[in-house]
């Protein structure tokens, strides 16, 4: 596989754009209102002298509104221009009232062209960055979770690049098994868990057998381990929580069994772990049980799982473990496996008394117990709990119930302190999901029984049907879509109902999609909950911040009215940046939004080496919502 991809160019067929006037009448009126936007917009900056300092926004709005957008220049190492050289420009004349465009862009600011951050910063976390961490308590490992820049001159205004060598991933499900060893350049695991099987360097390669700490004859066969003791097969299991994910092996080969597991793990000590898991194409996020609660919603996963994961579920009045609670559904199972599961037999290996191993499992079990958790089985290296389905025998053996009130709403989870109590399961949950695939599709318990704010059955699957429409459109406009293996780590930044990556898993795409629902909007927070219940994957997420992951995680990013939502919140530079961040070299990203929003988006796009094109909506020009499409060019920090 070479340094970059065969399919650089975003190509978007002559169809897509909007079809230029066939008559005379009609090319006189653009040619008029074209030029008058021009007169105008001349007038705005000063009069007809020439100036090599023209706002490069004008030059976009005139490119769009009534010329073909010119193809950007190449040198050596970096991809050419998305722009297709024989696709039509949008004609923004027939939207309502005047060319929009151009109005916007008259208004607009010079774009900022953006520098290269330098090679130390290739893996920046900037909520999780470890110099800032240092500044935070230890205690309960506070200095782990998120601290994001806290002033202005903390902030990078520049773009984070990819390593010298970086190279297009392995596609899935090949990636499972091997990654570029220039793309995540760490040996440090290669070392400390060399007997474990987690992870080998061969040559330029990243060899992952499959291996793991409890699991030295592979995850596959861990998997059918525990297979035997909770049903894995027959789709009543689909989402999952992998605490202390290593290289995420128990997640990469449970996609196989069309379970989907959220890998999570700390910025820490085992470098780059997370790192390791998305570039082998698998869903995780950095992430650590401290003194917050994990952002993601009540009832979300129908699994747990700790393999050896140095929790300690005992401590902190089983804080931890009632955390893990809150996002398990009714009925789902908690896996344990390592310290303190069979310590009879390890006890020297781990390096620890027979007596504190032993004390540590009644703890355990007795935190189990106060949650009204029953223990299913202990066999071998694996024990298993499971969640009741409700609480109405419980409440002698639950120690304390969290408040009902709605500060403490059971889906707060962004930023929201993790008490040692249980989270009460509703009176009215909505009744059970359906099993997969069948759930991704049926109308979620939560919607059902109206706690989604002006969601009803009806509406849901009036917009399930909206994002099939859409994906069709874009995989119209977009002819990447139809490469089967193009696209598999994708961000829907905005998702709320989940419609994108429904209709993606539908269409039977060998991809997986994060979910994010943004904080900003209170009365679309509960979405997440139906999300999970759909059997997909997400999490809570403040657009204003960084997000939890590393650079360069997605080959698809998708955000659909996010630079509308948050035009009072913060600067959109940062928005963009971010998504830059955390796009892959050649990477793509679909942005929604108004024709008045997407120039101004356009503009600053064209200083962060992205190439671009604004496309109709898929009802036609008339409608004032256009779609920019977006390639990121290639370049890593060996070319500044």
């Amino acid at each position: 596989m070479g340094v970059r991809s065969s399919a650089t160019k975003l190509h978007i067929p002559p169809s897509a754009a909007s079809r230029r006037p066939t008559t005379v009448v009609p090319l006189v009126a653009v040619f008029l209102l074209c030029s008058a936007s021009y007169l105008v917009g001349v007038w705005q900056h000063g009069g007809f002298a020439a100036s090599p300092s023209q706002s490069p926004a004008v030059s976009i709005a005139t490119a769009v509104a009534c010329t073909s957008i010119p193809k950007r220049t190449t040198t050596k190492n970096k991809a050419s221009s998305s722009s297709s050289s024989h696709a039509r420009p949008l004609d923004f004349s027939a939207a309502a009232g005047s060319s929009a465009a151009a109005a916007a862009a008259a208004s607009s600011t010079r774009s900022r062209r953006y520098p290269s951050c330098g090679i130390k910063y290739s893996e920046y976390t900037p909520c999780e960055d470890v110099e800032r961490s240092l500044r935070y308590p230890r205690d309960r490992l506070v200095y782990r979770e998120r601290h994001c820049p806290a002033t202005e001159r903390e902030r990078l205004r520049c773009l984070v690049p990819a390593p010298p060598g970086y190279r297009t991933p392995f596609p899935w499900p090949a990636s499972r098994d091997v990654a570029w060893f220039a793309n995540v350049p760490h040996k440090e695991l290669t070392v400390e868990k060399a007997v474990q099987n987690w992870i080998r360097v061969d040559g330029d390669k990243l060899r992952f057998p499959g291996g793991g700490t409890m699991f030295p004859n592979g995850a596959d066969a861990y998997i059918d381990d525990i297979a035997k003791l909770i049903p894995l097969h027959d789709g009543s299991i689909r989402t999952a929580l992998d605490t202390g994910c290593g290289v995420a092996s128990w997640g990469a080969y449970l996609l196989s069994r069309d379970i989907l597991a959220m890998s999570l793990a700390p910025r820490d000590s085992h470098e780059a772990q997370v790192q390791f898991a998305l570039e082998r194409g698998v869903p995780a996020m950095i992430g650590v049980l401290a003194s917050k609660r994990l952002t993601y919603p009540a009832r979300a996963f129908d699994m747990a799982h700790c393999s050896r994961c140095l929790i300690p579920w005992q401590l902190y009045d089983g804080a931890y473990l009632m955390e893990v609670d809150r996002v398990l559904r009714p009925g789902g199972y908690w896996i344990l496996s390592g310290p303190p599961i069979n310590w009879k037999k390890y006890w020297k290996g781990w390096e620890r008394t027979k007596e504190d191993l032993h004390a540590e499992q009644q703890a355990i079990e007795a935190v189990a117990a106060s949650l009204c958790w029953a223990k299913l089985k202990e066999a071998g290296d694996i024990a298993v709990w499971q969640k009741p389905y409700n609480h109405a025998s419980c409440n002698n053996k639950v120690a304390r119930f969290c408040s009902r009130k709605a500060a403490n709403h059971p889906d707060a989870a962004w930023y929201h302190k993790m008490e040692p109590c249980v989270t009460p399961l509703p009176e009215v949950s909505g009744g059970a999901v359906r099993k997969w695939p069948q759930r991704l599709t049926a109308v979620p318990p939560r919607v059902s029984h109206g706690a989604v704010k002006g969601v009803t059955a009806r509406s849901f699957a009036q917009d399930t049907e909206l994002w099939r429409r859409r994906v069709r459109h874009y995989k119209k406009v977009i002819a990447q879509f139809d490469q089967k293996g193009r696209y598999r780590n994708v961000l829907d930044m905005n998702a709320r109902l989940g419609g994108f990556a429904a209709a993606l898993a539908a269409a039977g795409d060998p991809l997986w999609v994060m979910n994010m629902v943004p904080t900003i909007d209170t009365n679309t927070t509960s979405t997440l909950g139906a999300i999970y219940e759909r059997g997909l994957i997400g999490s809570y997420q403040d657009w204003c911040e960084g997000m939890s992951t590393y650079p360069r995680t997605y080959d698809l990013i998708h955000a659909d009215s996010v630079f509308t939502l948050y035009s009072n919140r913060c600067d959109m530079d940062w928005i963009l940046l971010e998504m830059d961040r955390i796009l892959r070299p050649e990477g793509t990203a679909i942005i929604r939004d108004d024709v008045d929003m997407l120039v101004k988006v356009k503009s600053v796009a064209d200083g962060i080496r992205w190439d671009s094109q604004i496309v109709d909506h898929e009802d036609g020009p008339l409608v004032r919502e256009k779609i920019l499409l977006v390639a990121k060019t290639y370049w890593t920090a060996q070319d500044h």
